[in-house]
């Protein structure tokens, strides 16, 4: 139980980070005295800034024990209020942002496996559940900072309340969370037995990228959606991050209580009703029909990347589950990154309807993969461990 409630105080301090990021990205541009465009071109600094300390984090983790997620989402705390101190131009505010991208990186990877070791140790779906709440608090961060701003608050005022939260939740992780794990005894053909271990993780990965890509998709292009394609007007057309975010959460929650839907029925039926839900919002002819799509897209999606994860390293030891977190969470991240991307190039060519239409193919190709890649990587667990039986039998 320790461990679960550390790794939902990790998922609290994320969610209310990146809500707080969302809502105040207006006021940040402000302070930093850029345009749209050069706003866009520093964003791609937290992509960069990201994918090194991901890579990284999973040995660190290994070594040092779950506790590590407290210090890094204190550090992303940290980066937050630095970057928010120092942004008056674009390189300074690009600066920042690689800082951002790179605690939090780190932090995402840290919180993951722990979440994982809770799931483990305790039996239930501790991801879906910590996934939960990071989306509850996106939510709760967004709105709070949408509260501050209209009272009239600073930038730097609005990422110290969430620095403020999450000083708190890191340092319940710094008491709930394990130090460093026994060593595992010396065998002959460790090495080999990692690198066989490393290509179906990393193809787990390329799996949960599509997942990501879909959600970030939805989340990212919503709103212009909304207004572009459907004539709404600002006020109207911010419902539909918030439509998506809440949906996702509520989704989460009710699957990590329903412990006896299996895994294998959560990953093809959440890609269906993902594919579902986007399929409605390309063809919806008004407001309602799209956030009841979008509602169903986020409903799909928020189960794919947790399930995921859990069934490819719900068996992987304790001493190298930070680095199998690593290599398919950093991976997944490419999805994260490239889906708004995707999206972009899509409408261009085709209108964002039919950019709708492109995101529904990477849920068909989730469905179709999902489930041979993930039994191949349980496969190679098992190997690895020297047992010998295939994870997806039992």
């Amino acid at each position: 139980m320790r461990t679960a409630a550390a790794s939902y105080s990790a998922f609290a301090a994320f969610g209310a980070f990146w809500g707080t990021w969302g809502a105040a990205l207006p006021a940040l541009r402000s302070a930093a005295g850029v345009e749209e465009a050069e706003l866009g071109a520093a964003l791609l600094f937290v992509g960069l800034g990201a994918l090194p300390a991901m890579l990284l984090t999973g040995r660190l983790v290994d070594r040092f024990g779950t506790r590590t997620a407290g210090w890094l989402l204190l550090s992303l705390a940290l980066a937050g209020l630095l970057m928010t101190a120092t942004a008056r131009d674009l390189p300074t505010l690009a600066a920042g942002m690689a800082l951002v991208g790179a605690t939090s990186g780190a932090a995402d990877v840290a919180a993951n496996a722990l979440a994982g070791l809770a799931e483990q140790r305790s039996g239930r779906r501790v991801i879906t559940l910590a996934h939960g709440v990071f989306s509850s608090f996106v939510v709760i961060g967004s709105l709070g900072t949408g509260a501050l701003r209209a009272a009239g608050a600073e930038v730097l005022t609005l990422f110290a309340a969430a620095a403020a939260l999450m000083a708190v939740a890191g340092a319940m992780v710094l008491v709930l969370a394990d130090g460093p794990a026994p060593a595992a005894p010396p065998r002959s053909g460790r090495r080999r037995d990692s690198a066989r271990l490393a290509l179906p993780l990393v193809a787990v990965g390329l799996i949960g990228a599509l997942a990501f890509a879909a959600e970030n998709a939805h989340q990212s292009w919503s709103a212009l959606f909304l207004t572009d394609e459907l004539g709404a007007g600002a006020g109207l057309s911010a419902v539909a991050p918030a439509t998506f975010a809440g949906s996702a959460a509520v989704t989460r929650f009710a699957a990590g209580v329903l412990t006896r839907v299996p895994p294998d029925r959560l990953l093809l039926g959440g890609a269906g009703v993902a594919l579902l839900g986007t399929l409605l919002v390309s063809a919806a002819p008004n407001v309602p029909s799209a956030l009841a799509g979008l509602s169903l897209a986020a409903a799909g999606t928020s189960v794919l990347f947790p399930t995921l994860l859990s069934r490819a390293t719900r068996d992987v030891p304790e001493s190298r589950r930070g680095r199998a977190t690593s290599a398919i969470a950093t991976t997944a991240y490419l999805g994260f990154v490239l889906g708004p991307v995707y999206v972009g190039v899509l409408a261009g060519a085709v209108g964002l309807r039919g950019a709708m239409a492109g995101v529904a193919l990477l849920l068909a190709a989730f469905a179709l993969l999902a489930l041979p890649v993930t039994r191949r990587a349980a496969r190679a667990t098992a190997a690895a461990e020297g047992r010998g039986v295939p994870l997806a039998s039992r």
